[in-house]
């Protein structure tokens, strides 16, 4: 077993030089519904300030008070989890990707919002931390997954990359322990698992520095890992995001590896830009078979997808991408750094003549695209997408030094037919997360078939009026429009990763 785990490979084992500085949570502000000020005669910190500012507290507050009136169609928990570090002393020697996950959720019923909850995942150390027992047995790579939270076969899971296994949570964002799928997972898991819900499957593509390839994993309806291929990619690159279709898998082999003398020196996230590593575009049908590798763009990174469908001979894939390079160690701002704001482009492999061709759908600053899920794998027409001031503002933070360049807040509604957008915009300060769509139900006559954007977009957003955020859903026919119901959370949601909306039928 290599030295290179998930505790090594993203943690700091070495003293900071000159002598190490402690920076607790009262120093930086990091607690409590305000956002966190910069420390004078540092440098900044733009990951653990302002919108990113961790939360001290695990909250719960019933009976939210609502502007506007909540579909009572929306019966279910609008969950979405992301990095709150726990315990820090340090800021130097800290990454916003290695803080521990914290799930923020909010349950609609009726036209009500019942509760607001926002919870730690209790991986062992969490625990440790918070001075309670650790009830199972501990994980050999163990972490609080902080990336994504979905649900699947009846259960809550949070999801983490390269290494340690979900952690399962109940419905009122309890941690109910590790979950290894019935005993079927051997190894890492994924961050970014794709539901085919025409044929009931789940599929994630895990990586690991352990490994001289990546794996591609199907889970079936019973939750049990029934598949498992292992495609050789050479260097450790770091697979975050795929893309599926009915009937192919697309892996993005990109210039960003892990590099062991990083790793040994002590640095936080060793994945570096490796300009040596050429990138790639892999298509692995889904049937069996061996995987196609084509040359993909060196000028810019892929980041995530929002779709991707066969289209005759061809495989359309609709995704995010920075411009190259790219830091995912970030450069001295505690973050991920980029040269350039994310846009959306559109990637077609032409399976019949090995080419891929590559066009720009949006160049305005946008990530965490989402669709109607019932699409994915499937073609679709509609895309949604957030732009989060404070968040383009670290990404192209050097040495503390923040850019000037104003960014706006919105979300983003695509219709890839028509090649057209709307814009939903918010307030300065008022930072969003992503948005998920939600479909409505029990609308027109039986048989009608119900329109792929009739439904809700959902998405936390930074209220700077009252220094704490609100669940905001709009309606998606009328996107521009005003919102439908803002739900006034208690707290702070800071920016963060993935989430989903999880309808009663699996939580309850």
């Amino acid at each position: 077993m290599s030295k290179y785990c998930r505790r090594t490979v993203l943690r700091s084992a070495a003293a900071l030089t000159g002598g190490a500085i402690a920076i607790g949570y009262g120093a930086l502000a990091l607690g409590g519904p305000s956002a966190a000020a910069p420390l004078k005669g540092n440098p900044r910190f733009p990951f653990l300030e302002g919108a990113f500012a961790p939360v001290r507290e695990e909250v719960t507050e019933f009976d939210l008070p609502v502007t506007g009136r909540i579909p009572r169609e929306l019966n279910g928990r609008y969950l979405r989890i992301g990095p709150n570090v726990l315990g820090l002393e340090d800021p130097r020697a800290h990454h916003w990707m290695l803080g521990e996950g914290m799930v923020h959720g909010v349950r609609l019923r009726d036209g009500r919002a019942e509760w607001y909850r926002n919870r730690w995942v209790r991986s062992s150390s969490v625990a440790r931390k918070l001075g309670e027992p650790y009830p199972w047995p501990v994980p050999e790579q163990d972490y609080a997954c902080n990336t994504h939270v979905i649900a699947h076969n009846g259960r809550i899971l949070t999801l983490l990359e390269s290494g340690p296994p979900p952690y399962e949570l109940d419905g009122e964002l309890n941690t109910l322990g590790p979950y290894d799928f019935g005993g079927t997972l051997d190894g890492a898991f994924t961050a970014h698992t794709k539901f085919d819900a025409q044929v009931n499957e789940l599929h994630a593509i895990s990586y690991s520095p352990l490994w001289d390839h990546v794996r591609h994993l199907v889970v079936d309806a019973e939750g049990r890992v029934t598949r498992t291929r292992m495609i050789p990619v050479a260097g450790s690159p770091m697979m975050h995001d795929f893309a599926l279709t009915q009937r192919h898998v697309v892996l993005f082999d990109v210039p960003v590896t892990f590099d062991p003398e990083a790793a040994a020196a002590g640095d936080p996230v060793p994945y570096v830009w490796n300009d040596k590593h050429p990138p790639r575009v892999g298509v692995l049908p889904r049937s069996g078979g061996q995987v196609r590798w084509f040359d993909a763009p060196r000028a810019v990174v892929f980041s995530h997808t929002l779709n991707a469908y066969d289209h005759g001979h061809s495989v359309v894939v609709d995704v995010t991408t920075f411009p190259a390079p790219f830091y995912a160690g970030g450069r001295g701002s505690g973050g991920p750094g980029a040269t350039g704001t994310p846009s959306l482009d559109r990637w077609t492999i032409d399976l019949a003549h090995g080419r891929l061709r590559t066009i720009r759908i949006d160049d305005r600053p946008q990530e965490y695209p989402r669709i109607n899920d019932a699409l994915v794998a499937h073609r679709h027409r509609y895309g949604y997408s957030a732009s989060a001031a404070e968040m383009f503002q670290a990404y192209l933070t050097v040495d503390g030094a923040v850019p000037d360049r104003a960014f706006h807040n919105a979300l983003i509604k695509h219709d890839l037919v028509r090649g057209s957008s709307e814009v939903h915009r918010f307030a300065k300060g008022a930072a969003a997360s992503e948005p998920v769509f939600v479909p409505a139900s029990g609308h027109g006559a039986a048989g009608r078939r119900i329109a792929e954007d009739d439904g809700y977009v959902l998405a936390y957003v930074h209220n700077p009026d009252r220094n704490a955020s609100d669940l905001v859903i709009l309606a998606a026919q009328d996107f521009g429009g005003k919102p439908v119901a803002r739900v006034h959370l208690p707290a702070r949601v800071p920016l963060g990763f993935h989430g989903n909306w999880v309808p009663d039928a699996v939580s309850s």
